[in-house]
């Protein structure tokens, strides 16, 4: 596989900063979305809701629908409704900045599909994070100090003096 050129290593740098606040975001919403699940999808059977009859912040019962589906009882905003469509957008948001590291990287297919389950496998976006961002900053810190070592050990040509 090819190596990332040394033009592109502040691209890259740019990619690995908007990867990582994606990443982070991606993670928190996707926690939600899964105790938000588990408060409406297990004998808890609860939705969270913004205004409304409950006040400020509560929560609604859950019940049984006449088509055999779960139906909210609350009235209100619906934060549960809204936790699961803002991880939905902002993991194509994270979609986007793991394709970007991973293109400007070259690194193998397999390597996205890796940080694209991130976004759906819960804490594995804060483990992926965590290591993309340090492999990726050893890699710059390497290349570059190799070609700082290489252009002080390069004679100057006649042109140059």
């Amino acid at each position: 596989m090819p190596e990332p050129k040394p033009e592109s290593f502040q691209a890259i740098r740019g990619a690995l900063k908007f990867y990582q606040i994606a990443s982070i975001i991606t993670g928190v919403m996707l926690l939600l979305l899964v105790t938000e699940m588990v408060l409406k999808y297990t004998p808890i059977h609860l939705e969270l809701f913004a205004g409304g009859s409950g006040g400020f912040l509560w929560f609604a019962p859950v019940v049984e629908g006449v088509h055999g589906g779960l139906e909210s009882t609350g009235n209100g905003l619906n934060l549960s409704m809204g936790i699961l469509v803002a991880h939905g957008w902002f993991y194509v948001v994270y979609l986007f900045a793991c394709f970007r590291v991973w293109s400007l990287m070259r690194w193998p297919f397999l390597r996205f599909i890796m940080l694209a389950l991130g976004g759906v496998v819960p804490f594995l976006s804060f483990f992926m994070e965590t290591r993309v961002a340090r492999e990726v900053k050893a890699y710059l810190f390497r290349r570059e100090a190799d070609a700082d070592q290489t252009s002080s050990t390069t004679p100057a040509t006649e042109g140059a003096r």
